[in-house]
């Protein structure tokens, strides 16, 4: 690994730590989670931003397969490996440490690093990024607001059939090309490795998103039925 992207990835944690710290003190009366979600949006703003920046021809944002990555690519893959282990380490601090999120993010770190260090697959890799990244900001947009007051609401209920719209063109339409460019070209075996987890890990997820959806379409269905009968 380029001794600049090691460099990057530790000006990254810190830059995502110091921004956690200020909004801290900005919002002294907010939850540990609403402060790091705030983060976290920005990161995935930040992210899709540079992945798409780095995107060498757009008529194939995927191409050239299995090449040598660009620094455009290594930078942007280098800040959100220093986010990862950022909220990694809040995981840690939070009231409730979850199994499944922390494994998430050490997959998540072991592949962009691989990335990094093999300095391949960069197209394979923003990609992957991109599609992981678009969805974030309504992913943590639904549970700020919960903080804030709207649960159960319009809003709260626009906010997560976004999500899932955004979530379901992303992973399940994008996703499935992404891995099969992925494994039919030359790349090393971790990298489609990785490719194949995120594929069924996006397939499972949405699984309970589409569930989540139908219930909570339902249960709005229902509350105006009754309000109406009122």
């Amino acid at each position: 690994m380029e001794d600049y992207a090691v460099k990057l990835i530790a000006y990254a944690v810190i830059s995502w730590a110091t921004l956690f710290l200020v909004l801290r003190k900005v919002f002294p009366n907010r939850s540990f989670d609403f402060c790091n979600r705030i983060v976290s949006t920005v990161h995935a703003v930040l992210a899709v931003t540079l992945a798409s920046l780095s995107v060498q021809n757009w008529s194939c944002p995927v191409c050239p397969f299995a090449s040598n990555s660009s620094p455009k690519q290594m930078q942007t893959l280098a800040v959100s490996v220093g986010y990862l282990v950022y909220d990694l380490v809040c995981c840690l601090f939070d009231e409730k440490i979850k199994l499944d999120n922390t494994v998430h993010h050490l997959v998540s770190i072991v592949g962009l690093l691989s990335g990094l260090s093999y300095q391949r697959c960069g197209s394979e890799m923003v990609a992957a990024l991109w599609i992981t990244e678009v969805s974030s900001p309504l992913l943590h947009l639904r549970e700020l607001l919960k903080e804030l007051g709207h649960k159960d609401t319009d809003l709260n209920l626009a906010a997560d059939i976004g999500f899932a719209v955004i979530f379901t063109f992303a992973r399940m339409i994008g996703g499935p090309y992404l891995t099969y460019v992925t494994l039919t070209a030359h790349n090393p075996l971790l990298i489609k490795a990785m490719a194949l987890g995120l594929m069924l890990v996006s397939a499972f997820w949405f699984y309970k998103i589409a569930r989540m959806i139908i219930y909570k379409l339902a249960k709005r269905s229902s509350s105006i039925k009754i309000n109406k009968n009122h």
